[in-house]
């Protein structure tokens, strides 16, 4: 099962666990280059089955309206995913925020994709989800998707020391805010 939406370029899909296969090729594909980035990982991560309850985990919490997750794919390129962005940790209430993840094929960096995506995202979590903050924390190392997000509009907040474990190390991170001024 799926749902999604279109850009110019892109589908971005909400998609199941019958996607765990494209999503593990994603990751194999990937995982030299999403090292540097993300936190360490154990050899199931590359399983089909650990990708397939991963999936439905997403799903849950989709389900519960505490997660938005979109993976891209190309148009002309459907079945094969390069990409994903998600909106976590939404809270409803006075705060009306979630946190801001995403990465993209190393293949496809520096096309405007990952840009041309985020808006689309943008737009489904201020007007469908009625969202006031998006707050994404960035390495200032990670040059590339500092320069997206200012494109986007984020403002800086602050530094957060030593804020995630990426790759086995304490990272310092870019506290970035894109505010919906409509809420």
């Amino acid at each position: 099962m799926e749902a999604g939406y279109a850009t110019e370029r892109l589908f971005l899909k909400i998609i199941d666990e019958s996607y765990a296969d494209q999503i593990l090729e994603y990751y194999l594909r990937n995982r030299d280059f999403l090292k540097e980035w993300e936190a360490l990982t154990t050899a199931d991560f590359y399983t089909r089955e650990y990708q397939k309850e991963q999936l439905a985990i997403d799903w849950e919490n989709m389900e519960r309206g505490n997660l938005l997750r979109l993976w891209i794919f190309k148009k002309d390129r459907p079945d094969r995913p390069i990409g994903t962005m998600g909106f976590s940790q939404i809270v409803r209430g006075s705060f009306l925020s979630c946190f801001l993840g995403y990465k993209l094929d190393a293949a496809e960096i520096n096309k405007g994709f990952m840009t041309e995506a985020l808006k689309k995202g943008i737009e489904i979590i201020f007007e469908d989800f009625g969202l006031h903050r998006i707050e994404a924390n960035i390495m200032p190392k990670n040059k590339r998707s500092l320069r997206v997000v200012e494109k986007l509009g984020f403002y800086k907040e602050g530094l957060a020391y030593n804020y995630l474990k990426i790759n086995g190390e304490w990272e310092n991170h870019i506290h970035h805010v894109l505010l919906n001024d409509k809420v």
